[in-house]
Order: C-alpha cells, then sequence, then structure tokens
C-alpha cells in the first residue's frame, strides 16, 4: 500500500504496482522505434510535469521519479542534454538519425574529425569511443556550435557546474535504496530466475522470430540501438540463431551460455548503476543538488524498519518543509580532479583519460 495516492513517473512497472497507483509514460514507444532517446524522454517527462504537476499537487499527491536508468533521472532534474532537433517542424517522414550514420564510421576517422571542429572535446575522448564521438560530431553539424561550447555555456549559467547546468526542479529529494553487494548478486541472480520462470524465453523466441530472424539473415542485426540494445537479446543471440539448426544437447548448452551471461551483465549494470549515483549525485559539486537518502535494503526482513519507515518520514518531512531525521548522503571528492584529461603513454602508445586512470598507470 505504499503507493497508494502516488503519482509514478517510470518506465518500468509491475500490473500489481498499476493497480496501487496511478502511473504514466508507460507503453507509449513503438518497440521497434531505433532512436528513441534520453532528450525525446527528457521533453516527454519535462512536458508531462509542466501540465500536470499542479494538478496532482492539487489532489494532494506528488510526482515521483521512479529508476530505471540513473541518466534519465539526471537529464529530467539537471539541464545537461543538447538540442539538436527542430521542435518547430514536423518532418513528413523519419529523417535518418545521423549519430547512428556517423558510428559505422572508423573511430579514429571520426576522432580525426572531431580535432578539426572541436579540439576541445576530441581532446577529451578516446578515439576508440566511437559513440561519443559521433554525438559531438552530430552536435557540431546540426547547430553550427562545438560541442564543448555550449556545454561550458551550460556550466557557466548560474546554479551550473563541472557535470552540467543547473538543477531544473530544486524542490526535490532522492531516496537511493542500496544493498551489500553479495545481496544484491544473490538477488539479481534469483530475479533472472524469476523472469525465465515467468517466459522471459519464450517472449525472446518470439519476438525474434517476428523481428529480429530476417535481420540475422542479412547480417545486419544491430544489438547496439533500440530495444535490441536491451539487456536480454544479444546474451541469448547464439541460441536464438540456433534453433532448429542444433542438437538438444547443443541448444541446451547455448541456453545455459545465455542465462549465465544475462546474470554477469544484470550483476555489471546493477555495479554501473550504482557507481552512477556515487559520482554524479552523491559527489556533485555546487550548492544545486537534492539531498539524497540512503536506504539500506540488503536484508529483506528488515523492509519495514530499514526502507519503508525511514522513507516515510523522509517523504512527509519534504512535503511539510521541515528536516527529515534522517541525513542526506554526501562524498568527498577531489574538486581538482580531471576526469577527461588526455595522456598518451610513451611506453604502451595508448591514451589514457582521467587523472584517476593516469595515476594507476604510472604506480
Amino acid at each position: 500500500q505504499v503507493y497508494k495516492g502516488l503519482d509514478i513517473i517510470t518506465n518500468k512497472v509491475t500490473p500489481q504496482e498499476q493497480r496501487l497507483c496511478r502511473h504514466h509514460m508507460i507503453s507509449f514507444v513503438d518497440p521497434l522505434v531505433s532512436n528513441y532517446t534520453v532528450v525525446d524522454f527528457r521533453d516527454r517527462a519535462d512536458g508531462f510535469v509542466s501540465l500536470h504537476i499542479e494538478d496532482i499537487f492539487a489532489r494532494d499527491k506528488i510526482p515521483i521519479v521512479v529508476g530505471g536508468t540513473n541518466y534519465y533521472i539526471e537529464a529530467l532534474l539537471w539541464k545537461v542534454l543538447v538540442d539538436t532537433k527542430d521542435k518547430e517542424s514536423a518532418a513528413p517522414a523519419p529523417l535518418p538519425d545521423r549519430k547512428v550514420e556517423l558510428e559505422r564510421m572508423d573511430g579514429a576517422e571520426l576522432h580525426r574529425r572531431l580535432c578539426c571542429v572541436d579540439p576541445a572535446m576530441a581532446a577529451k575522448l578516446h578515439p576508440h569511443d566511437k559513440r561519443k564521438l559521433a554525438r559531438s560530431l552530430q552536435v557540431f553539424e546540426e547547430t553550427g556550435i562545438p560541442h564543448s561550447e555550449i556545454l561550458h555555456r551550460q556550466q557557466q549559467e548560474e546554479g551550473g557546474g563541472p557535470l552540467g547546468g543547473p538543477l531544473k526542479y530544486p524542490h526535490s529529494c532522492i531516496l537511493w535504496l542500496h544493498a551489500d553487494q553479495a545481496a544484491l548478486d544473490e538477488r539479481l541472480e534469483k530475479r533472472v530466475d524469476d523472469m525465465l520462470a515467468a517466459g522471459l524465453l519464450e517472449e525472446l523466441q518470439d519476438f525474434h522470430r517476428r523481428y529480429n530472424r530476417e535481420k540475422v539473415a542479412e547480417n545486419r542485426q544491430d544489438y547496439q540501438h533500440g530495444i535490441f540494445q536491451s539487456i536480454g537479446f544479444k546474451e541469448f543471440h547464439e541460441y536464438l540463431v540456433s534453433e532448429g539448426n542444433c542438437s538438444p544437447e547443443t541448444s541446451a548448452l547455448l541456453l545455459q551460455k545465455g542465462i549465465q551471461a544475462l546474470k554477469q551483465v544484470t550483476k555489471r549494470y546493477a555495479r554501473r548503476q550504482n557507481k552512477w549515483v556515487r559520482n554524479r549525485f552523491l559527489k556533485r559539486p555546487g550548492p544545486n543538488v537534492p539531498p539524497v537518502y540512503g536506504l539500506e535494503v540488503s536484508d529483506l526482513l528488515r523492509w519495514e524498519e530499514d526502507v519503508l519507515k525511514p522513507a516515510l518520514e523522509i517523504v512527509e518531512s519534504f512535503i511539510q518543509g521541515r528536516e527529515p531525521p534522517a541525513k542526506p548522503l554526501r562524498m568527498e571528492y577531489d574538486v581538482h580532479e580531471n576526469k577527461r584529461s588526455h595522456r598518451v603513454c610513451e611506453v604502451c602508445d595508448r591514451v589514457i583519460i582521467g587523472d584517476r586512470e593516469w595515476a594507476g598507470r604510472m604506480r
């Protein structure tokens, strides 16, 4: 009953949760749309908040953004993205995604091109980081302004800082549910087992037959964009493409290989998400950072004491405009550390990005 009477903005929800409270922004993107981006999410979420926020508060309720991907939450809270789409024009047909086109090029060539138009950004990016190189080139091509210059302008705005522009919704707080790594890993493995028991494999097989089998046959499958980059597709690629073309024993081995790969990549993803919270939320410099409250979820038998009770106290205090009994989390950070410094190791002839990585190599 915790959710009852709340408005949830999320892209991850169970039918039971939908019955408990009203959810928004669910099942509104066709699964085969390959160029839906964080900017599209930000624009839709911002539009929803602008249109409905007063109505939500008028009903004595509060909007809650549920993750999900912390990158998307950050894009909603802070001014950190760069707009390149023309919101005024409505093209009669979908335009090709320039970033996808650029990503097909060699990384060294992308880096060379970026050096010509935006040397400041090129100096911060590794030549192998094709996604970021392509994005910076796309920004320059579509705006005529170097990506580094746009980001610098954001950072110079009132309330901005090294990680981007100002906070857009100052009256916010963040609840971070975190667990001991061993307990989290065990729970994630069980989650994969539960997903398989609930029909994950059948769903993947059906989707593969309907949408991906022909692409695989023509060697044009793309596990880097759209829904196919989601965890689960590429891990079961060998199993799905071998369906009906190998012995039952081989198929069973490929299935187990896919299951273990899914468990490993799920655990790696969870680690990256926790690292994002620490580096982008808890270590974020500047005054415009919402308080982040940690809730320990290692022991589910202590859910009432460790999570529910303190969470309700924090939210109640937040609504009433008073200090909650819990103290927000903060982490120390080195204000002089440059995570985008660019150095070349003459011994191994490799590009090293970031002060920390360089210090580790020099030990």
